[in-house]
């Protein structure tokens, strides 16, 4: 992991940077907003890399994020491992022919694509995400992954909102979170 300057451990940081937007997307949501955390690049860059060390040994042949911040911190974590980058869009995003799952969120559903042919039998996948929540959006990316024979690895989250119980619905898989709430 890359050193970062001051005292204070990572966790105490990354908690730090992360602000709490009451009532968004809607009332009763406490949204955990990362944007101050990617505007550290120090911080980001330790970010990304305390996300990937789980699965340094791994041999990671590709990442999986999910629309739209795990983007932001999936493909630097592909890029560390020299690994393919596959996005999971919200239906209706990807251009080309897709697999599709809906999933449940804390406020609602909706469906999520991958490109059909994104990965293949014998891939190793780690899927990463910003926020672990209610787990119906990282359940439907793991099933997402296993339609087209691939096997999750593991799944990383920087924020996991342990209260709302979201490990359940990918239990069994490996997870790790850098945070939990």
């Amino acid at each position: 992991m890359t050193p970062l300057r001051g005292t204070e451990p990572l966790v105490e940081r990354l908690s730090a940077a992360i602000r709490d937007v009451p009532d968004f997307p809607r009332p009763g949501i406490l949204f955990k907003d990362i944007t101050p955390l990617l505007a550290d690049g120090e911080l980001f860059r330790a970010a990304c890399d305390a996300l990937a060390a789980p699965y340094d040994d791994e041999e990671i042949t590709h990442v999986v994020a999910v629309e739209s911040r795990g983007f932001i911190l999936g493909a630097p974590i592909a890029h560390r491992f020299g690994a393919g980058f596959v996005p999971v869009r919200k239906s209706g995003k990807l251009p080309h022919v897709t697999h599709r799952e809906t999933y449940a969120l804390e406020y609602g559903s909706d469906e999520l694509e991958i490109h059909a042919d994104a990965l293949r039998p014998g891939d190793r996948v780690v899927i990463v995400d910003d926020v672990l929540a209610t787990g119906g959006t990282a359940a439907a990316t793991c099933r997402l992954v296993d339609a087209l024979g691939a096997t999750v690895i593991g799944c990383s989250f920087l924020v996991e909102l342990g209260f709302l119980s979201g490990g359940e619905a990918i239990a069994g898989r490996r997870r790790h979170a850098l945070l939990v709430y």
